[in-house]
């Protein structure tokens, strides 16, 4: 079964050369910790930096750098600030190549849900309404089960929706998931989990085709 970090280090896997990316609060922004070797990435950040590097370290903190969820980051070499009007227009205009984001639910025809729970005051949907809308690409970090163990893979979303049909995979302490027309496909399975634990923990219709690897991180 997989931390948190090992879920952040198996969606940067998913990163290729050149691409724009976004990370999301909570577990997405620790992928900026684990990007690849021999690939260059630009980390997009919707409050306006472009080229955001690892988190610093205690000596590197700048309280003046922060990225969407006020955690404290660095930059790159030739990163740039600017109004958030301008990192929307990034957004929305289709220059994000890759969208992380965190969850709350997933259905299994790709729907999301990840910014409001009933009863509990929040700001507002934020900018997850537009990188949902507007992004080539969106990965899923999430835990699998709620601290009760019920699954937050579903058939459909009990929580209001951020965006419908808009997330290509999943990644979760139990596995790594497509989102295909049949609902979540099995593509790896973490270290020391089974098939059928999965399958038990996943509400969603499960598709599982041939032997799924273990997961390497």
């Amino acid at each position: 079964m997989l931390d948190k970090f090992g879920i952040a280090k198996r969606i940067a896997k998913e990163l290729k050369d050149g691409y724009y990316v976004n990370l999301g609060i909570g577990i997405p922004t620790l992928v900026a910790n684990y990007v690849p070797e021999g690939i260059e990435v630009v980390l997009q950040s919707e409050n306006g930096l472009l080229g955001i590097g690892p988190f610093p370290f205690a000596d590197e903190v700048d309280a003046d750098l922060i990225n969407a969820g006020k955690q404290t980051v660095t930059t790159t070499i030739g990163s740039s600030f600017f109004d958030s009007a301008l990192s929307f227009g990034m957004i929305r205009s289709g220059r994000v190549d890759l969208t992380v984001l965190g969850a709350m639910e997933v259905a299994e025809n790709g729907d999301i849900a990840n910014w409001k729970i009933p009863g509990k005051m929040v700001k507002g949907m934020g900018g997850a309404m537009d990188l949902v809308a507007a992004a080539k690409n969106i990965i899923v970090a999430m835990q699998h089960v709620d601290k009760k163990g019920n699954s937050k893979l579903l058939k459909r979303c009990s929580l209001p929706i951020t965006g419908l049909g808009c997330v290509k995979k999943v990644v979760t302490e139990l596995g790594v998931f497509d989102i295909v027309p049949e609902g979540f496909q099995l593509l790896e399975r973490a270290p020391g989990i089974t098939v059928e634990y999965i399958r038990e923990k996943t509400e969603g219709h499960l598709l599982v085709v041939g032997e799924i690897p273990e997961m390497v991180v």
